[in-house]
């Protein structure tokens, strides 16, 4: 009995001959999974860039980039390096196979393949794929919950050395954490107060009935220059440890207004004056936490302009510069409520969040986007789709939930657009929460 297949799993298949590929192509579309082919290395490194699949099928023997380096490259590069590779060769020799596991596969079919093998060989790497990416999603998750506080956070040791540092407290302290981590109490305090610290610590490890309840304390902590900062340090025992004590640091130096105005102007895009990328990814974060708790959907849209390259050599970039402008300014006329946002994500993509959302309306949105972008008439001469300026656009929905990761919102709306480009151009792509696609163009609901 087969294993239904887990209904989000891409699969990139990687062979130069057309029967393999349309085979596989349709074994795998039977399983469920989102399928992507490619006939050749180079183009295989394109889409699995672009996509992330969560497994690619890479034919070892093919002209030009074969499939030994074609993995290597995939496990160089950061966005494709945890992807799991099942080579498929007809060369099974021990030196074949013992070279395609040294550059990082996971498994290695023999050919002819049999058809029930791969099936078997794909959902079992899937079930492990899933497995290490749930581990490994935990343990980024409190990574980035620690690297993005705001406030400093230490690992101290009854000694007083400090055996870890957060971002933060790099920032705070004027050094790398990890010169933080060469230093101890005595160097961030005044002898007095480290050595209060001191004791406290020996008290804790001595006295195991002793329950110290935390508090802030203003300090004037010695920063790596010499110079002193004032700032609030609350330490408490790390739970289940005796020997380590959690310190965090707030820093409570007023900041003068100028640097209010300085932290606005670097939340925009100063080409078209819509936020940037920074400013999106703050605000995707809190609008995600809101609708987590909300129960609501959250859409974004990820925008490309069409042959954006040619246009800039065709007609110069002062006028790419005016085209980019006026797109933005396309989007900027519908994110209308707070709770939406427009911004340049980088180069000729731009991106818009849409809280409270669902997909249907966030579709009904992107179609008017692209429709009123293609009404500005901006003459694209070299254009092999178009007379005029145009946009690709993918739609992704989601009611996030405490177990899921923004990151996952993204790649959908990516494949969307993606999608939208291979299937012509100058139309709207949008998938739900469920993974269901449509061509927004032919299935719109107004809103």
């Amino acid at each position: 009995m087969n294993l239904p297949a887990r209904r989000d799993a891409a699969i990139l298949i990687v062979d130069d001959a057309p029967a393999n590929l349309g085979l596989l192509r349709k074994l795998m579309i039977q399983q469920g999974y989102q399928t992507f082919v490619a006939n050749s290395g180079e183009r295989a490194l394109s889409i699995a860039r672009r996509v992330r699949p969560d497994l690619i099928l890479l034919d070892v023997v093919m002209p030009g980039m074969d499939g030994l380096e074609t993995c290597r490259q995939l496990k160089d590069h950061p966005s494709t390096q945890r992807i799991p590779v099942i080579f498929m060769s007809a060369r099974t020799g021990t030196e074949d196979v013992v070279a395609g596991f040294d550059i990082g596969a996971v498994d290695y079919i023999s050919k002819p393949l049999r058809m029930a093998e791969v099936c078997a060989r794909v959902r079992a790497q899937l079930q492990i794929r899933s497995t290490n990416d749930s581990q490994h999603e935990q343990a980024e998750r409190l990574r980035t919950i620690v690297d993005s506080m705001v406030e400093g956070l230490m690992i101290i040791e009854a000694s007083g050395r400090i055996q870890y540092a957060n971002p933060a407290c790099g920032r705070y302290l004027g050094c790398t954490p990890e010169a933080l981590e060469k230093k101890s109490l005595d160097d961030l305090l005044c002898a007095p107060v480290a050595q209060e610290y001191l004791d406290y610590f020996a008290r804790c490890a001595e006295e195991p009935e002793f329950a110290p309840q935390p508090g802030a304390r203003e300090v004037i902590v010695r920063r790596c220059d010499g110079s002193g900062r004032a700032m609030d340090l609350t330490l408490a025992p790390m739970a289940m440890h005796e020997t380590l004590f959690i310190g965090l640091l707030h820093d409570i130096t007023h900041h003068k207004q100028s640097e209010t105005a300085l932290q606005r102007a670097a939340l925009l895009d100063p080409l078209t004056k819509i936020a940037n990328r920074r400013h999106f990814d703050s605000f995707i974060e809190l609008e995600w936490q809101r609708a987590v708790r909300s129960g609501e959907p959250l859409s974004l849209v990820v925008l490309d302009v069409d042959h954006f390259k040619l246009y800039n050599d065709t007609l110069g970039h002062p006028a790419g510069d005016i085209a980019l402008q006026q797109v933005a300014g396309v989007l900027q006329a519908h994110a209308l409520r707070v709770t939406d946002l427009a911004a340049r994500y980088g180069g000729e993509e731009f991106v818009v969040l849409f809280a409270a959302t669902p997909a249907a309306d966030a579709a009904a949105l992107a179609e008017t986007i692209r429709a009123e972008v293609e009404a500005l008439q901006m003459p694209h001469p070299r254009s092999p789709s178009s007379g005029s300026i145009t946009v690709s656009i993918g739609v992704a929905t989601m009611v996030p939930t405490q177990l899921d990761d923004v990151e996952k919102l993204f790649v959908a709306a990516d494949r969307a657009m993606y999608g939208a480009k291979e299937a012509g151009r100058n139309r709207v792509v949008a998938v739900d929460n469920g993974g269901m696609a449509w061509d927004a163009v032919k299935s719109l609901v107004k809103r």
